[in-house]
């Protein structure tokens, strides 16, 4: 489709803040208390995962291109540089949900011992591997793909920019959930080990 501007880019704007509404909304304790009086508990978190890709398929099929190119790497070396370091943050994502509880984390183990009439229990707080370096594996992940990129356009920096604001602001309001959720434990972790990036604190 042909590039636009300003309005293109307010379009794709909105598109991914609704995605971000919604993936925010639905993930708060006072939400969920009210979602689940109208669908059986089980099936809560597997029908977050479920709006969740409909608000970003919804965001794919209406996305508008944005005219205009920010960078344009010519290097053939530096183009696999930056393609080998998407792929490792796509990686990167894919092993940190293991870390924690990978069915889990999208409804399927809830569903399981529902089906098989058993009683759910909470995945057990545990840092293991990259946990021990960074509270936010996952996260970094996705940072690092969305900005490793040899042809940057407009619409994926509009792109990046968002989710990389949209990250930043979502672990403020999880970690708060995790820290009444979890108490002190997750609370000593939480002062001694670093947000995102692996060095420093907070």
């Amino acid at each position: 489709a042909p590039g636009g501007g300003i309005g293109a880019a307010v379009v794709d704007i909105l598109l991914l803040s609704l995605f971000g509404l919604q993936h925010s909304v639905m993930a708060r304790s006072g939400f969920k208390a009210w979602w689940t009086r109208i669908i059986p508990a089980p099936i809560e978190r597997s029908t977050y995962v479920l709006a969740s890709s409909l608000f970003l398929g919804l965001a794919m099929w209406l996305w508008q291109p944005i005219d205009g190119i920010v960078w344009q790497v010519e290097s053939t070396t530096a183009v696999y540089v930056l393609y080998g370091l998407f792929a490792f943050g796509w990686l990167l994502v894919f092993v940190a949900t293991f870390l924690t509880d990978h069915f889990d984390l999208f409804g399927l183990r809830q569903v399981y011992l529902h089906l098989a009439r058993k009683t759910y229990t909470q995945v057990p707080f545990k840092t293991v591997f990259l946990y021990k370096f960074m509270r936010h594996p996952m996260m970094l992940g996705l940072l690092i793909s969305f900005w490793s990129v040899p042809t940057m356009t407009m619409g994926h920096l509009v792109f990046s920019v968002v989710f990389s604001l949209y990250i930043w602001i979502g672990i403020q309001f999880e970690e708060r959930g995790l820290l009444k959720e979890l108490g002190k434990d997750y609370a000593a972790w939480h002062s001694k080990t670093p947000m995102i990036f692996p060095i420093g604190r907070g």
